[in-house]
């Protein structure tokens, strides 16, 4: 029998700022211990999902076990977790408070749109807090972004400028995303630390010291890699001192119980392809980074002749490009990419796309 509480890391952060890849790369440290992974994904792919649950390359044996709903890594799939914890997320915990004996730890990734506030009061639910903990808050944020003034909330003259350029989207929403993400943490992980230089490293620090206390700490990191010892076993009982953190979404439901989420403003489409000219798809996904205001793209390809199945993640203009698995015989290879973004249509992105399918 088990008598100490699960601990449960909620790893949360913006659309690209990678969480995704932090967690895969937790999973590979974390040898011998039996992990829940929970994955809320904004649209209807749920590519972080099967990023998670497909093995890596250089994935030893030895690695985590991952304790698997009936099809894999637990999943909610219906959008932000701040709309749905009562819906869903409560009942996948109340099923793994049921296999407690059998877990050693919860690692929660949430959507790059959801607050992680109301998914942490969610664990002072008396079926949940008698058997589970948060261990902590991690916060990812995306070093050059934040280096370059997006998202920089208490940033006067970045604010000036970005009014100023019209080709800029100016919803507040995604700045007080950013303040409520950080507000909450436990720990700060930057994430692409190797492309930033000095000076804006100090641009980020800046900007995150304005939004945690001084007893918040950050780890810098380069391609998710970060010791296991620094991300887990904190022992910081969030659910603790949640209810005395304000952030913009209280803010929200105290004047206005029909307030709208940010994730409300976004457009999610998922396009659906069948085996495509790699070089081509790459050149239509580059020309739509650049003319359109798509804040994430990812998923998968299905190439000619390849037994693999390519992995395409964009963050703003900067596209990555990986083999991840082979395709297995039940499967048909196909494309599938999910945007997210603003002002784009569904029919735009196919017209696009279509150019790169192989007839």
């Amino acid at each position: 029998m088990q008598l100490n509480k699960i601990p449960a890391t909620i790893v949360t952060g913006f659309l690209g700022s990678g969480k995704t890849t932090l967690l895969s790369n937790v999973l590979k440290q974390a040898a011998g211990k039996r992990i829940a992974v929970i994955v809320n994904e904004f649209g209807e792919l749920d590519i972080d999902a099967d990023l998670l649950r497909n093995c890596p390359l250089d994935c030893e044996d030895e690695s985590a076990e991952v304790v698997e709903g009936d099809d894999g890594i637990y999943e909610l799939a219906n959008g932000c977790i701040c709309c749905t914890v009562e819906e869903e997320f409560l009942p996948v915990m109340q099923e793994l408070v049921k296999r407690r004996d059998d877990i050693d730890h919860i690692l929660i990734e949430t959507s790059g749109l959801a607050l992680p506030k109301p998914l942490v009061q969610a664990f002072n639910w008396p079926d949940i807090k008698q058997h589970c903990t948060v261990d902590a808050v991690i916060t990812v944020v995306d070093g050059p972004a934040v280096a370059a003034g997006r998202f920089a909330s208490d940033e006067s003259k970045v604010q000036a400028q970005r009014l100023a350029d019209e080709s800029l989207d100016h919803d507040p929403s995604l700045q007080e995303l950013l303040d409520d993400q950080l507000s909450a943490a436990d720990l700060v992980v930057v994430s692409k630390n190797d492309l930033l230089d000095d000076v804006q490293r100090e641009k980020v620090k800046s900007v995150v010291a304005t939004e945690v206390s001084d007893s918040v700490k950050s780890v810098y990191i380069s391609n998710g890699e970060a010791q296991l010892d620094l991300l887990l076993g904190l022992g910081m009982a969030a659910e603790d001192r949640i209810d005395h953190v304000h952030t913009h979404h209280d803010h929200h439901h105290d004047h206005d119980h029909d307030h709208s989420h940010a994730h409300d403003h976004f457009d999610s489409y998922v396009i659906t392809l069948g085996q495509v000219d790699g070089d081509k798809l790459q050149t239509q996904l580059k020309d739509l980074l650049a003319n359109n205001n798509i804040f994430r793209a990812k998923g998968f390809a299905a190439l000619p002749g390849k037994p693999m199945r390519q992995v395409l993640q964009a963050v703003g203009e900067r596209l990555d490009v990986h083999f991840d698995r082979l395709w297995t015989a039940d499967e048909t290879p196909k494309t599938q990419l999910v945007f997210i973004g603003k002002g784009i249509t569904e029919q735009q992105l196919i017209d696009s796309l279509k150019l790169a399918e192989v007839a």
